[in-house]
Parts: structure tokens; sequence; C-alpha cells
């Protein structure tokens, strides 16, 4: 009973592993990598912290 549960982890902790491989690489593939380390949020928190005296 343990070593279906214990394969059954691993099996699980491969297909995670792979799906993040997956979404790695459609991730790559589809955005320019400024895209992907511009934020937007810098920007909107700035926005959002002006004090009217």
């Amino acid at each position: 009973m343990w070593i279906m549960i214990a394969n059954a982890g691993w099996i699980l902790a491969a297909a995670l592993f792979l799906w993040m491989l997956y979404d790695w690489f459609r991730v790559d593939t589809t955005y320019s990598e400024a895209t992907l380390t511009s934020s937007r949020e810098g920007e909107i928190e700035a926005y959002q912290e002006t004090h009217k005296v």
C-alpha cells in the first residue's frame, strides 16, 4: 500500500515538473523578455500613494 502511495507521489511530481517545463517554454516563446521583466505595479502603487495635503 505504501509503495503505491509513494509511486503515485513520484508520478505526480514528475507530471508537475513536465507541466512546469511546458509552461516555461510556452511563456518564453509567447512573450518577449522586455514584456516579462516590465511591471506596471510600481506605476499603480505610485499613483495610489499620492497624498493630498
